[in-house]
């Protein structure tokens, strides 16, 4: 937990070090997802960390939380109101609550199950989860604004997840999930090589970390990568890898960016 919750925090900061000189007309840039400017994304994340916040702190306020947001709530609303609020307080509230979560998250064992909007889920993968997204909306951001993130072996996090959810990828559109293994062998940041599934699968993907990373949280469609998709059960997958929770959703190859839950 502890070297997950430093990973994070770099994340929170690397994204930080993004927006923290913006003016309102640069929070106001929109970003490749859909309807969501610079604003609205970072309210987002800080809206999500304040749910895990309660998720892990107070489970049954949390719960009431949830029925009141499945219930038509807005979860960007639900802490501040984007359009009375300025970025500058909405960066503000968002550090002091990724820095309470955090504290929240270190005292877990890896094991010990968090709620949240779908089954709950391991403190180890709630807390990779946030880092995941952290991540896949931060680079919404830097897209936006014509910045860089830094792409560091955290990325190993969101490869991860993104390995993991592709039995959800079919689950998550009805369908079922096809018998059979992938292989993955990406290049690191640091230059490492970084693999899953065995050793003779019939089908693998080659390639990048970071690209992989881009396809599973849908910022980029695999048309428009270097990724060597081997077989038909890669293929298949790629087309509907989805690392995030909510509904089923699919990469509009003529842009990057999608809105993720």
């Amino acid at each position: 937990m502890e070297q997950i919750c430093e990973d994070l925090a770099a994340e929170h900061a690397a994204l930080d070090a993004v927006v923290a000189d913006l003016d309102e007309t640069g929070w106001a840039t929109p970003t490749p997802a859909a309807g969501w400017d610079v604003k609205d994304t970072i309210l987002h994340i800080h809206a999500a960390d304040g749910m895990a916040l309660l998720a892990v702190k107070d489970p049954a306020a949390f719960e009431d939380a949830k029925v009141a947001l499945l219930g038509g709530a807005s979860l960007d609303g639900w802490f501040v109101d984007a359009a009375t609020t300025s970025g500058a307080e909405v960066l503000a509230r968002w550090r002091a609550d990724r820095e309470g979560m955090l504290a929240a998250f270190r005292p877990l064992g890896p094991k010990d199950r968090v709620p949240w909007f779908g089954p709950s889920m391991s403190a180890l993968s709630f807390a990779t989860a946030r880092l995941m997204e952290t991540w896949a909306h931060g680079h919404d951001v830097a897209t936006a604004l014509g910045r860089e993130l830094p792409v560091t072996d955290r990325l190993r996090h969101v490869c991860h997840i993104g390995v993991t959810t592709r039995g959800w990828s079919y689950v998550n559109r009805g369908e079922t999930v096809p018998e059979g293994d992938v292989r993955l062998e990406l290049v690191a940041p640091s230059g490492q090589t970084w693999t899953w599934g065995p050793d003779g699968a019939g089908s693998t993907v080659s390639g990048t970390a970071l690209e992989f990373a881009l396809v599973a949280t849908q910022r980029r469609h695999l048309s428009d990568t270097a990724l060597l998709v081997e077989g038909e059960l890669a293929r298949d997958w790629l087309d509907r890898a989805q690392a995030f929770a909510g509904a089923a959703t699919n990469t509009d190859p003529a842009r990057e960016g999608l809105t993720v839950g």
